[in-house]
């Protein structure tokens, strides 16, 4: 039995090249059953003649099918569907099964409830876009980051790319941490002292677990980084919020008996503030009088475009007290998920351990396509063009933001790719940014970022990463309208 061409329908053009989608619809007919071995497919010419394209693009398409055993060629009679191609689990369809409540019972809430910033997917499409994170495809060096990874996709790669590493890292890229990234913070570590994670979250998700728990305390930044927040409560660990000022971390207001500390020193996250070297010097002094441990996320260094960076804490650190928390996700692309953490060997051992239990380690091509992306320059040259980009886009805000007459809570004086923002104190952020949606805007609105138990409710955070100098003006009015026109 034949297949007729009319049983053909192009995926979207977003789904890849002419060839891919005929392999994307040949594939998915044999995978779904509905195309069975040894049925004869429709001639090129056939199926040329009914999708509207060259015939020469569907022969080789089905030259690609021959070649990975989908189809198979007869000579002069055709094509016709592999004996010996993929075949979906002959699985019965079951009725949808009713929650047992039993699930409701161990889930408890636990991971519920926290304060959230809502980003819609498909932010994209918004022209005023100020989301924080987002990542500017025009400024990405696509053609280098691709010629990486084919590079480590190469033969003489295949080991580091395919074998399972347990509780190892590529030790190409932790050379290249160790040699390139961190002595650009003033840290010196050895092999033993570094572990890489799926982005920074992933890193202080570890910390958290291997530090803290129930019975322990950990301090941190308010307003602060929410999902922080989150990962100190699903621990059960018990929570102190500090309040901030125009410096960060005031390490005199951190109260006794706390067991960790956690700070964006560098760009305190949200308000972008630096920490001053002797506040860092008394915060690592305290650290050692009261007998806690620290914890510096670092996520955004890179981006210091007006200022040299401070040192790092972890730099300073001379009792072994500091982990350091870094992460190639804001750097590179958000969606990569790479970072690593920095500290005691003992440390490090405990969390291994637990990431071998978690995840065992991030994907291995991931990891030596980024080895080759630093090793070869291409990652410096990338930061140097964002850093430029964040610079002027950075001014085209700052301009706009004055003259429409909006008020700065928090700008940071090294750089960065956000504003904290503050409105009147009749205004609630979060209808302001539902309302704004409308009009083509998006904010972050800035509750999530405080302690729950004192909402703040006026803030909002304006990201100017993936937003263009010709759109940042036009979107500032809208907020500043919206704000005048009472929508929050």
């Amino acid at each position: 039995m034949s297949i007729p061409p009319e049983a053909f329908v192009l995926p979207p053009a977003t789904r890849g090249s002419l060839q891919q989608r005929i392999r994307q619809m040949v594939t998915e007919g044999v995978l779904a059953g509905r195309f069975r071995a040894g049925q004869k497919m429709p001639s090129s010419r056939g199926l040329a003649q009914h999708l509207g394209i060259s015939r020469i693009t569907v022969t080789l398409a089905y030259a690609e099918l021959v070649s990975s055993d989908y189809l198979t060629a007869r000579g002069r009679s055709g094509y016709y569907v592999s004996d010996s191609a993929p075949r979906a689990p002959e699985v019965p369809l079951r009725a949808p099964r009713v929650e047992s409540a039993e699930f409701q019972r161990l889930i408890a809430g636990r991971f519920q409830g926290l304060a959230q910033i809502d980003r819609p997917a498909d932010w994209e499409a918004y022209p005023h876009n100020f989301i924080y994170g987002q990542a500017d495809p025009s400024l990405f060096d696509h053609q280098n980051w691709r010629l990486c990874a084919v590079r480590a996709l190469g033969r003489k790669d295949f080991a580091a790319l395919t074998q399972d590493y347990y509780d190892r890292d590529d030790p190409l890229l932790i050379e290249h941490v160790l040699r390139t990234i961190l002595p650009r913070r003033g840290i010196a570590a050895g092999e033993d002292e570094v572990l890489l994670t799926l982005g920074a979250q992933n890193g202080l998700w570890i910390t958290a677990q291997v530090l803290l728990g129930q019975g322990r305390r950990g301090a941190i930044e308010n307003p602060g980084y929410s999902g922080l927040r989150g990962i100190l409560s699903a621990s059960g660990t018990e929570t102190v919020n500090v309040d901030i000022d125009a410096d960060g971390l005031p390490p005199d207001a951190i109260p006794k008996g706390v067991d960790v500390v956690f700070t964006t020193a560098s760009h305190q996250c949200p308000t972008n503030a630096t920490m001053p070297l002797e506040r860092r010097l008394a915060l690592l002094d305290a650290a050692g009088r009261e007998g806690f441990v620290i914890v510096e996320d670092d996520y955004e260094f890179e981006m210091s475009f007006l200022k040299p960076v401070s040192p790092a804490l972890k730099s300073l650190d001379t009792e072994g007290r500091v982990v350091y928390v870094g992460s190639f996700s804001k750097s590179v692309f958000p969606g990569m998920r790479l970072g690593y953490l920095v500290g005691p060997p003992s440390f490090i051992k405990a969390a291994r351990a637990l990431r071998l239990m978690m995840l065992r380690h991030p994907p291995g091509h991931i990891q030596r396509t980024m080895a080759y992306f630093l090793s070869l320059g291409h990652y410096d040259s990338l930061i140097n063009r964002m850093r430029n980009a964040y610079r002027r886009r950075r001014q085209v805000m700052e301009e706009a933001i004055l003259t429409h007459g909006l008020s700065v809570a928090g700008q940071g004086g090294f750089g960065g790719s956000s504003f904290w923002m503050k409105a009147p104190e009749s205004v609630d952020t979060e209808v302001l940014a539902e309302r704004l949606r409308a009009e083509g805007v998006l904010l972050e609105p800035g509750r999530a970022f405080f302690d729950p138990a004192r909402p703040v409710r006026n803030h909002y955070r304006l990201a100017y990463s993936s937003s263009t100098p010709v759109r940042i003006p036009e979107g500032v009015a809208k907020i500043a309208s919206g704000i005048a026109r009472g929508l929050g």
